[in-house]
């Protein structure tokens, strides 16, 4: 397989490195335990593509940008084997002069968070359930220092692994594990779980696990469905949510900020609650499944295709208490 965790590891700062054997410990054991029948495929594509081939790059802007090549001929073989990691769901990007139009348009919701964050300059940085990458980058574009991802989809962290490759080194890293697998590090001062509470059947579970990774003092940022409704409001959806079968609670504002301070968080503070629209989350030309449209209620976008409230999401920022 490619993707050279060892080096991942050996990247970690120093706060990190006592961690690192047990984590390659626990990468080893789920990759033994659930291999992928596309790695070999992927590792080709993956090898093909041209290393540090960037010109310049650039984290602070919507559209992650990697340099910039002149070559038709080259830009046209790296499109091809950028489209060999579809789905692409988080971004957009610019690799090389490729523009990759992705299913989120995940600078909308960066650009609705951002100005409520702590400042990110010299900050280290968990992201649990990253996807690709794309709010790491965006993270070190804004100062942190470094930026840590875990995600259990393969694809997304080929698709890292692409953009590290040809971009050189980050000061990132990203590694095919779950929240739930983490080692309490206590250390990080900002951690992001954005799109993943939902998916866990113990919601309560996800937050004490994520206080556990933040020093004292340090900042949660949360973002999940929502509903309307008082402290005590949750949707336990009968069997689909929007055709996702693995969505098990969706709460209120109100009873999310209740669950926080349960898990020992304080500070709690709802920062944003937006209706998720079919121009952030759509079918594209690098996402080319099904999307948000397709699971609307056709007559009402304000129902999913089950009759359920539709997706509104809320960012909740908390902070792990100094004492």
């Amino acid at each position: 397989m490619s993707l050279d965790i060892e080096n991942a590891l050996a990247a970690l700062p120093a706060e990190l490195q006592p961690f690192r054997e047990s984590l390659l410990r626990t990468v080893r054991e789920r990759q033994q335990a659930r291999p992928h029948g596309r790695a070999a495929e992927w590792d080709a594509v993956l090898e093909a593509l041209p290393q540090n081939a960037a010109t310049d790059v650039d984290f602070t802007t919507d559209t992650i940008r990697i340099g910039h090549t002149a070559n038709a001929a080259d830009t046209e073989a790296i499109r091809a084997s950028l489209q060999q990691f579809r789905p692409w769901r988080k971004g957009p990007w610019s690799l090389l002069g490729i523009d990759i139009d992705t299913e989120w348009r995940s600078d909308w919701k960066w650009a609705r968070l951002a100005p409520h964050l702590a400042p990110l300059e010299g900050r280290l940085l968990l992201d649990v359930g990253a996807g690709n990458g794309y709010y790491m980058l965006r993270a070190l574009g804004a100062g942190a220092r470094f930026a840590l991802g875990v995600d259990p989809t393969l694809l997304f962290l080929y698709q890292f692994a692409a953009v590290r490759r040809l971009a050189g080194a980050m000061d990132a890293s990203l590694l095919p594990l779950r929240g739930e697998d983490l080692p309490a590090f206590g250390c990080f001062d900002t951690v992001l779980s954005m799109g993943v509470l939902y998916h866990r059947r113990g919601p309560i579970d996800h937050l004490t696990e994520l206080l556990s990774t933040l020093r004292p003092g340090g900042e949660l940022v949360l973002e999940t469905l929502v509903i309307d409704g008082d402290e005590q409001e949750v949707l336990v959806p009968e069997d689909r949510y929007a055709k996702m079968a693995n969505v098990w609670f969706i709460p209120s504002t109100a009873a999310l900020e209740l669950w926080l301070a349960r898990a020992g968080f304080e500070n709690i503070r709802t920062v944003d609650v937006t209706r998720t629209t079919t121009d952030e989350q759509r079918a594209t030309d690098w996402m080319i499944f099904q999307s948000l449209a397709d699971f609307l209620d056709p007559g009402t976008e304000h129902l999913t295709i089950e009759g359920l409230p539709a997706p509104t999401r809320a960012i909740v920022l908390a902070n792990r208490k100094q004492g």
